[in-house]
């Protein structure tokens, strides 16, 4: 079994209504309980907007803190999931439906062992 993150990237702004989410967050929460059934799921979380960021950077001796973001862009980090399966061809799976789900762009990216 290998661990792959799947993130999740958000545009830059306001959150969408309410009603535009609450169907989204139910078959979110529909596709986080089949992972589970599946044994695929390690881990999911959503993230507060990139504003809301601390970022250190070190300095010399020191190390420099800012608010905000790492770099400028056009989309964010917005939420991630972490799971746990035979190959890179069950995480593409398990993204595709995550993808179609919030209909935002999903990276698959494996954990280095």
């Amino acid at each position: 079994m290998s661990q792959y993150l799947l993130s999740i990237y958000q545009p830059d702004g306001p959150v969408p209504d309410a009603e535009i989410l609450k169907p989204i967050m139910r078959e979110l929460g529909t596709l986080n309980e089949e992972m589970k059934a599946a044994g695929a799921w390690v881990f999911a979380a959503g993230l507060y907007p990139a504003d809301t960021a601390t970022v250190l950077r070190p300095q010399g001796d020191d190390v420099l803190i800012t608010d905000g973001p790492f770099t400028e862009g056009k989309e964010h980090l917005g939420g991630f999931t972490v799971v746990d399966v035979d190959d890179l061809d069950a995480a593409l799976g398990w993204a595709r439906r995550l993808a179609k789900i919030v209909t935002l762009p999903v990276e698959v990216r494996p954990f280095q062992h």
